[in-house]
């Protein structure tokens, strides 16, 4: 779920106490890591911990919790095998609980470092009777750390549960890498949706006066967008999609000039590519700069031409691609210890 705490603020303003479950810790083969949030209510729930049996005995644990009024919070074990019948056979430690005016404050606070990919922590102390929730910056953002920890000390789906006292750490600190998005025509409209819950923060651009009414779209002049494609930070995704082939030449060569962007592409054929690829060469950029450049954007084997399909070719490229550049990270951080 993109952002749980909106979600869950969500259900507040429309009077109706929620539950959040939270997966603490898991073991073996699961259908969702740790850190994984669900906000669930009497009539419905926003984001899954992994479906199957599992997820249905959690929320109507949860709604029973709601309908019940004593219990504030609980921590579940659930093997997935035996009790469950889910064959991956696992196990999954779960953290429910209960949301309502008092939770305000602090879900704000998430919502909004959410909404802003900052990296931010939750410390839960559990206190006699209540929860005090604390939401708080990371200091360091080296990705190092469980997702799940009570002190130091990582949260397990066997260990020890917390006592009276006990302060546990949740870690919010997967980064939301820029997408700049320029066009907002069929394609682009349905790259926008497509993206819309991915671990993106998506700026949309089109210079076209009529796009102004589609949610999410900032018009602005051609050199104002070619201005936003130069000056793109080095871990930005960029997707050139316009209406007019000049325009798309402009933000390329901005793009490329600026020296930003981890992933460039523009949209087009194998006959588009050669024609920019010759102007820009043409232009003077070297053929180091020009294999930054993709184009045809999206994954090969998918050739159909509907704005919906390159849509998802588009959406899984780009995550296959941040997923080998976490892996690449994760080696380089282990071989530096």
């Amino acid at each position: 779920m993109r952002n749980w705490a909106r979600a869950a603020l969500a259900r507040l303003d429309a009077d109706d106490e929620a539950a959040l479950v939270t997966v603490l810790a898991t073991e073996g083969s699961v259908p969702r890591e740790a850190g994984t949030k669900m906000v669930v209510w009497r009539g419905g729930q926003s984001g899954t911990i992994g479906g199957g049996n599992l997820e249905y005995r959690v929320a109507d644990q949860a709604r029973r919790m709601l309908d019940g009024g004593q219990a504030h919070f609980a921590i579940q074990d659930y093997p997935l095998g035996p009790l469950l019948a889910q064959c991956c056979g696992g196990r999954v430690r779960l953290f429910l609980e209960r949301l309502n005016d008092n939770s305000r404050d602090w879900l704000t606070e998430a919502a909004r470092r959410m909404d802003a990919a900052q990296p931010f922590e939750v410390r839960t102390r559990f206190d006699p009777g209540l929860l005090t929730k604390v939401v708080a910056p990371i200091m360091a953002t080296d990705g190092a750390g469980p997702a799940v920890s009570f002190g130091e000390v990582p949260a397990t789906a066997r260990g020890a549960r917390p006592e009276l006292g006990d302060v546990m750490v949740e870690r919010a600190d997967a980064p939301r890498p820029p997408l700049l998005l320029f066009g907002a025509g069929h394609v682009g409209q349905a790259i926008a949706k497509a993206f819309e819950p991915l671990p993106f923060r998506l700026a949309w651009y089109d210079t076209r006066p009529e796009t102004a009414d589609i949610p999410g779209v900032t018009v602005l002049t051609p050199a104002e967008v070619a201005a936003k494609a130069m000056g793109a930070s080095p871990d930005a995704y960029g997707l050139v999609l316009t209406h007019d082939h000049a325009l798309d030449y402009a933000l390329v060569s901005a793009g490329l000039a600026g020296g930003g962007f981890c992933f460039f592409g523009v949209i087009g054929s194998k006959t588009k590519r050669a024609r920019f690829m010759s102007r820009l060469r043409d232009d003077g950029f070297s053929e180091a700069v020009l294999t930054r450049l993709t184009s045809p954007i999206g994954l090969p084997q998918l050739k159909s031409k509907a704005p919906e399909v390159i849509a998802v070719s588009v959406a899984a490229d780009l995550l296959m691609r941040q997923e080998a550049a976490r892996i690449r990270n994760d080696e380089s951080a282990s071989a530096s210890l």
